[in-house]
């Protein structure tokens, strides 16, 4: 069974998950570490589970979500994933630091590996199906867990919530419809690990988030 920790970091309080099993072999999603300080709880987290980091992969790559993937990169030696939409999102993250006036670390690399909706990413005994849900941005990923029965969302679904839309690439119907379409059938005890904030549960935001009424 695959296991999940969240980290949060960066002034936009984003959520990094560590991904792993048993065999100790394990993906980091969404690296947001932006300081030395924000790197060096990554690194003993890490360590403190006696991790083997495989893959480095984004959701998205709006910047609160990249901040950490040259350092990550970097450190274990990883080439970053993604899908392929999502690369002019990746090249405008340090304009968009600038904008909002926040400090943006070492610029990312270019992905390596091109992520596709149905992929299948494998570690250790664990899989973690692609699901394609844009909306949010232009071709936001999440990642499901059918055996451990969890959903990785980067910015698609939150506890009561849902991404925001008006930022560019982003569109309010077509998240919703990925939402409804892609995610809903997966079953009511899916917990779902966002991009930000708490974790919920896909019956939870079924019955009670008001954008799906």
């Amino acid at each position: 069974m695959a296991e999940v920790v969240q980290l949060t970091f960066n002034p936009f309080e984003e959520n990094t998950y560590l991904v792993y099993d048993d065999t100790r072999q394990a993906v980091i999603i969404d690296p947001g570490c932006c300081n030395t300080l924000e790197q060096q709880q990554l690194i003993r987290e890490i360590e403190r589970l006696g991790l083997q980091p495989l893959r480095l992969i984004n959701t998205h790559c709006h910047l609160d979500h990249v901040f950490g993937n040259h350092f990550v990169a970097e450190k274990y030696n990883l080439s970053l994933e993604i899908h392929s939409g999502e690369i002019p999102v990746l090249e405008f993250a340090p304009t968009a630091a600038r904008l909002y006036g926040v400090p943006y670390p070492e610029i990312s690399p270019a992905p390596g590996n091109l992520l596709e909706d149905g992929d299948l990413i494998t570690f250790g005994n664990t899989q973690l199906e692609v699901l394609l849900t844009p909306g949010h941005s232009p071709a936001s990923l999440c990642f499901f867990c059918a055996e451990s029965n969890f959903l990785i969302a980067g910015d698609v679904l939150f506890y009561g919530s849902i991404g925001r839309t008006d930022l560019p690439g982003g569109d309010y119907d077509t998240l919703i419809e990925s939402i409804k379409t892609r995610l809903l059938h997966l079953g009511d005890e899916v917990v779902v690990y966002p991009g930000h904030g708490q974790a919920t549960t896909i019956g939870f935001e079924r019955r009670h988030n008001p954008f799906l009424r």
